[in-house]
């Protein structure tokens, strides 16, 4: 268990306050909460009764649309859901923020040891959410050979549960990122010429970034 997931009794209190901490304006279910944090329905419960109950959170009803079974036919009709929402009012929410949300959420080099057993990494950017940079493209560019976009994928997914916030990513097969390089393509040129870190770097990128941060 890390430092804050001592601090607030467990990991997965932690990962439901991101979330909501980085939606203030999303209503969540249950059911979506334990999807979104990758955790079972009964501990997610628990956990949102303790939120509730320290008014960090509070009961939001909101229309969704859901499949409804019809006639051997699936359709979309809305539906009042019971759910919960951050409440603005709660009186630490400033100091939970600069907390839970201004403190180096995944280093650098955890991310990219978490990505290693995804093909032979070449090249790992990190932007956006990992450097509180809101007008970034992307969060995270991986670049490498032989990559297994179901891992990284899968890999995402992981962080965002214990982040909780969905991430923008991008990857490419070394030769593709060499071509798009080479054309100055914008999605590349984007996360480049902005502020960023490089976490991994085998294709000796030269040192013409403006926005390039040391490693962390």
């Amino acid at each position: 268990m890390d430092i804050l997931g001592k601090l607030f009794g467990s990991e997965n209190k932690v990962k439901i306050m991101r979330l909501f901490l980085f939606n203030p304006d999303t209503p969540f279910t249950a059911e979506a909460v334990a999807e979104r944090v990758r955790n079972g329905l009964f501990g997610v419960r628990q956990e949102l009764s303790t939120l509730r109950q320290m008014r960090l959170i509070k009961n939001r009803a909101f229309t969704a649309r859901v499949a409804k079974k019809k006639d051997r036919k699936h359709k979309l009709v809305r539906k009042k859901m019971p759910g919960f929402i951050l409440n603005a009012s709660f009186p630490y929410l400033q100091e939970l923020r600069r907390l839970l949300l201004d403190t180096s959420l995944v280093k650098g080099d955890e991310i990219v040891r978490r990505l290693s057993s995804a093909g032979r990494l070449k090249l790992v950017i990190i932007a956006g959410l990992f450097i509180q940079d809101t007008e970034s493209r992307l969060d995270i560019l991986v670049v490498g050979d032989h990559l297994r976009r179901a891992s990284i994928e899968q890999k995402i997914r992981t962080m965002e549960s214990e982040i909780g916030k969905e991430l923008q990513y991008a990857s490419f097969e070394t030769s593709e990122f060499n071509y798009r390089l080479g054309l100055y393509d914008k999605l590349i040129r984007d996360v480049l010429d902005y502020p960023h870190i490089i976490v991994l770097d085998k294709l000796g990128l030269p040192p013409l970034e403006i926005g390039r941060k040391p490693a962390l």
